[in-house]
């Protein structure tokens, strides 16, 4: 589902199922690194830009997947390929663009969390909604902080809601916002003047500031992975599927 073409000095990676509004299936994370594999190793790729096929840019993880993920270790080898390939985004040596239509919910806004700069249009909307149906947000958990002031974050984690882009600009997700259906133009506009800068210096200064903030990655997978096992997960999958309000267990 993530498609990618060279076009020298940038790349794409184009999130493309969009009947299913870009969810992201287990695959999805392999195809990731091989996308941030091929773009490093291709002299000439100077920026790589995220962006989204259809009505959104993703609505984040296949809910029908989940079902599919086994026991503890299987829940732990998911969490670990998926905050590890988000984590890749954030450490690929050059610099990222993502560029956000419609929805950017769950993993869809973990991924514009760990790319350098995020241009928005206005029909941009951006949540960590997994609480609604037993979870917490992996990468939120884990990087979230570094990216947003806390409050925000936890603003994003307790309540579910989402932001539209103004509120995400405030909230320091966004860089910044165009009119409806200029967000791509405008993203490939800024990573070509990036792409004119000294590569060396671009992922020098990438590096440095990339490593001045914390990792909480394993109290995430650990977190996730609990909540994973838990019959308020199973309760809350079910909702979403039967459409109706989950009935969570009082604690």
């Amino acid at each position: 589902m993530l498609a990618f073409r060279a076009d020298p000095p940038l790349a794409w990676a184009t999130l493309a199922r969009p009947e299913k509004r870009n969810a992201m299936t287990r695959a999805f994370w392999g195809e990731l690194r091989d996308v941030l594999d091929r773009a490093a190793a291709d002299d000439d790729v100077r920026v790589l830009i995220f962006s989204g096929e259809g009505p959104s840019f993703s609505v984040g993880g296949d809910i029908d997947g989940f079902a599919d993920i086994g026991g503890p270790a299987d829940r732990r080898a998911y969490l670990q390929d998926a905050i590890g390939a988000l984590r890749a985004v954030e450490t690929f040596p050059k610099p990222t663009v993502a560029a956000v239509h419609g929805h950017a919910v769950g993993g869809g806004c973990e991924l514009t969390m760990v790319c350098d700069i995020v241009i928005a249009d206005r029909t941009a909307r951006f949540g960590l909604p997994e609480a609604r149906v037993g979870l917490a947000p992996g990468l939120g958990l884990a990087r979230g902080s570094s990216q947003l002031n806390l409050h925000w974050m936890k603003f994003l984690v307790l309540t579910g809601e989402m932001l539209d882009a103004e509120e995400a600009r405030l909230a320091g997700i966004v860089n910044r916002i165009t009119a409806p259906g200029e967000h791509v133009a405008a993203a490939e506009a800024l990573a070509r003047g990036i792409a004119e800068h000294a590569p060396l210096a671009l992922a020098v200064g990438k590096d440095v500031l990339g490593r001045q903030t914390p990792d909480a990655s394993g109290e995430a997978i650990d977190a996730v992975g609990m909540l994973m096992g838990t019959e308020d997960f199973g309760e809350g999958i079910a909702a979403f599927r039967e459409r109706r309000p989950p009935r969570f267990q009082a604690r």
